[in-house]
């Protein structure tokens, strides 16, 4: 006798998304189904998509779940429903993840990673500049400690800044910038700002490129913000055994913060009691000039 595996269907932004094999184990040993997985978009969906809205979209799948085979995917698939929103830029026809209905559609195609760009998919100009803190060790507090002192170096310029785990082994630390920069300018801002810190604390951090040249160094990797390169989006899952979370945080949090402390079982509750942290840069009340780092620069 055949078991048979119900079938679901949602009503989303006007539009039927069906899912299929809900108990899939995607997460397999922190127990998260395929069903699980798709409650806990709805639950960040709306936080999730302030940010990925009309961004090229970059997603990872794992068809079997975590610990099974993957690829990336740019390109949107010809089997996708003509109401999924895309966008053509150099060749690819990105998806853009605009709303709840696509959100859950890219789940049911086991997309567990959403990674988007650093501007909108009709322009480039980017829309904050970004510093991923990539440690080369396990030993999560080297990056603490990196990050700390970049916001310390952030505060003195003046550049307000918001910092998420990366959801895997990392932070990543985002400046809401007046959108009227090329990503010419905001390198040399960022290559200004990681050499620094480089050169006052030579023997913990680097901007070598390299991975076999880093030693035990942490990689502040500035030369991933750029036009059509991504990052992981926030709120976004990772492709961990433990079903890890991008979560945004206080910068209060970051000295006992841990990716491993923001899952999938988590991070629903954490956002109903503290809010959307990311909004500072999804809908930021200030964002900032880079003239006067620019002009110090010329000179």
């Amino acid at each position: 006798m055949s078991l048979v595996v119900p079938q679901y269907e949602l009503q989303l932004n006007g539009h039927t998304v069906a899912i299929s094999s809900p108990d899939k184990p995607l997460w397999p040993k922190a127990g998260v189904t395929k069903l699980d997985y798709i409650r806990y978009l709805l639950q960040v969906a709306r936080p999730m998509l302030a940010y990925t809205r009309d961004r090229l979209l970059t997603v990872i799948r794992y068809p079997h779940g975590v610990g099974d085979k993957h690829f990336y995917q740019k390109n949107t698939p010809e089997y996708a429903p003509d109401w999924i929103v895309t966008h053509e830029w150099e060749n690819t026809r990105y998806t853009l993840c605009n709303d709840e209905a696509t959100l859950i559609w890219m789940a049911n195609q086991a997309t567990l990673e959403f990674h988007v760009s650093f501007h909108l998919a009709t322009d480039e100009i980017p829309t904050e500049l970004v510093f991923d803190l990539d440690p080369s060790t396990p030993d999560f507090s080297v990056v603490i400690e990196s990050a700390l002192l970049l916001k310390e170096l952030l505060d003195e310029l003046g550049l307000p800044s918001c910092v998420k785990t990366s959801g895997a082994s990392g932070l990543q630390i985002y400046i809401p910038i007046e959108r009227r920069y090329t990503f010419e300018q905001t390198r040399k801002v960022g290559h200004f700002i990681a050499s620094y810190l480089v050169e006052k604390h030579p023997a913990m951090l680097t901007i070598e490129r390299l991975v076999k040249n880093r030693g035990t160094k942490l990689y502040i990797d500035y030369l991933q913000h750029w036009r059509g390169k991504t990052l992981t989006a926030p709120y976004s899952t990772r492709a961990r055994e433990q079903a890890t979370v991008s979560t945004p945080l206080r910068w209060e949090e970051v000295p006992t913060a841990h990716p491993t402390h923001f899952t999938v079982h988590n991070v629903p509750q954490r956002l109903a009691q503290v809010g959307d942290l990311f909004a500072e840069i999804s809908a930021p009340a200030r964002q900032v000039s880079l003239d006067p780092i620019l002009a110090f620069l010329r000179d």
